[in-house]
């Protein structure tokens, strides 16, 4: 979702960079850039460690950061581009669709608030599984949910954990790098955007 569908990433770095300053933690953009598709559980671990000894406890920042950003995403999102499209094409040829996230639920909600009903079959967050992403769980989830061989699937991935995550899986992983490169890799198609992406090119590539 973060920074596939949405363009959201720059939404959690500016909280990020906003935040841990006044919290009396040195907080860059390359350290935002390092968390890109972390599981929330790890990332709030790593903000802690920025931050002196005491000042703040692990579930008191996960809130105040959380909330700031599902603040900004229940105003407003910014959808990538080709994003929109391929979702709408995908549901119009009864492709099964699962949206699987680090992110928590409340923020997947106030994500698909900005869409229409039931863009996806299954949805799997962050929050409700036990390994996040690298781990293969939340794809291996989500294919058993919607009934597929996970190796018939197709994951479309921005950071380099969900891309793992999604190989693990056995998928195959679409790569839209943006804000962090991706390597080249089996079973794994690199792009600069979802423009070019349709639901056939995705069959030819499983094919």
């Amino acid at each position: 979702m973060d920074g596939t569908l949405v363009d959201s990433e720059k939404v959690w770095a500016e909280v990020q960079l906003r935040v841990l300053p006044e919290l009396g933690g040195a907080w860059t953009d390359e350290d935002s850039l390092g968390l890109i598709g972390s599981d929330l559980r790890d990332a709030v671990q790593v903000w802690l460690a920025a931050l002196p000894a005491g000042v703040i406890t692990g579930e008191e920042l996960a809130e105040r950061i959380f909330s700031e950003v599902i603040d900004s995403l229940r105003r407003e999102v910014e959808f990538q581009p080709g994003a929109l499209e391929l979702l709408q094409a995908l549901r119009k040829a009864d492709v099964p669709c699962g949206l699987v996230s680090a992110s928590y639920r409340v923020m997947i909600d106030a994500v698909l608030s900005h869409l229409p009903d039931d863009p996806f079959d299954v949805i799997i967050a962050g929050d409700e599984v036990t390994n996040g992403k690298p781990h293969p769980e939340p794809y291996l989830t989500a294919a058993a949910k919607l009934g597929v061989d996970p190796t018939q699937c197709a994951v479309i991935e921005d950071s380099m954990t969900g891309t793992e995550s999604g190989t693990a899986a056995g998928a195959y992983v679409i790569a839209v790098p943006h804000w962090v490169p991706i390597p080249e890799a089996p079973r794994r198609l690199i792009v600069g955007s979802l423009e070019a992406v349709t639901p056939e090119s995705l069959r030819q590539l499983l094919s």
